[in-house]
């Protein structure tokens, strides 16, 4: 399962439900050009001071992975860089691959507090796909509680201007609906949360397994190949276990690496004892 600094040339093939301890920009060329259906992009975000977010221009940075990513995705594969509001402003990623949403993570319970500006609550997820339609779109496995009274939206539904215009055949699903691109239903993990590796790994490193699962769960289908070039703990991996994707994980601390691991193999017996759910 985990490959600790083997050396890798540009004749070599990353393999598949591997994770390489190693720098991304080592392996990323290894991996199969248009052999990627999706792209989980946690990396750095410029704002830190831990040694693994210095980078000198962080537009600049993710300009060159989105580059990158455009070579390894498939026609319609699917990218979601994270980052802060910034994270892609001032460059053109057009050539490479197409914006589709920047999905804002609403965090208003965070600690830190501005006292000459306004706090910073959310996080942006970008989400990209190659090409102007996505390969893959499961909207009804990602659907969230409806917010609005049945009646009422049976009532707008029938007002002649909605009923006869561009989006009149949409109608009340009580499945549930679009998660939209403002997420707030998933907090952030906390020193109590049951999946948190270590508190080193707090806010920074780890995301909550319920983001990733939906983020997977969007974009991608069982069997399918999901790129992590920084893996850090193994959220994105463990997440692709439990799910029935394939995955390529990419991380350059041995110590997060090996909590990775640990998290891959415990989402497989989970899935051998039939125990799929995310902790809170």
């Amino acid at each position: 399962m985990i490959r600790i600094n083997q050396p890798l040339n540009p004749a070599s093939i990353a393999q598949p439900d591997h994770l390489y301890v190693a720098d991304a920009f080592d392996v990323l060329p290894c991996c199969e050009d248009a052999g990627c259906d999706l792209v989980i992009c946690d990396g750095p975000y410029g704002v830190t001071t831990n040694d693994w977010d210095r980078v000198a221009n962080i537009q600049e940075f993710n300009l060159n992975l989105i580059k990158i990513f455009s070579q390894k995705l498939k026609p319609g594969g699917a990218l979601y860089l994270f980052g802060k509001p910034n994270c892609i402003d001032f460059i053109d990623y057009r050539p490479y691959l197409h914006l589709r949403s920047k999905i804002v993570w609403y965090q208003p319970s965070r600690l830190a507090q501005g006292r000459l500006n306004y706090t910073n609550n959310y996080d942006i997820i970008c989400y990209f796909i190659k090409g102007n339609k996505p390969k893959t779109y499961n909207l009804d496995d990602i659907r969230v509680a409806q917010l609005v009274e049945l009646e009422h939206r049976l009532r707008c539904e029938r007002v002649p201007s909605v009923k006869n215009g561009r989006y009149g055949k949409t109608k009340f699903d009580d499945r549930g609906k679009n998660p939209g691109d403002v997420w707030g239903d998933i907090k952030q993990l906390t020193y109590k949360s049951q999946e948190l590796v270590g508190r080193e790994a707090l806010n920074t490193i780890q995301k909550p397994e319920r983001l990733m699962e939906r983020l997977i769960k969007a974009s991608s289908n069982e069997g399918d190949l999901v790129l992590d070039p920084f893996a850090g703990v193994g959220t994105a991996l463990a997440v692709c276990k439990k799910l029935g994707r394939n995955f390529i994980g990419i991380e350059k601390n041995p110590e997060f690496a090996e909590m990775a691991e640990k998290r891959i193999k415990l989402a497989g017996k989970e899935i051998k004892q039939g125990l799929l759910q995310y902790a809170e």
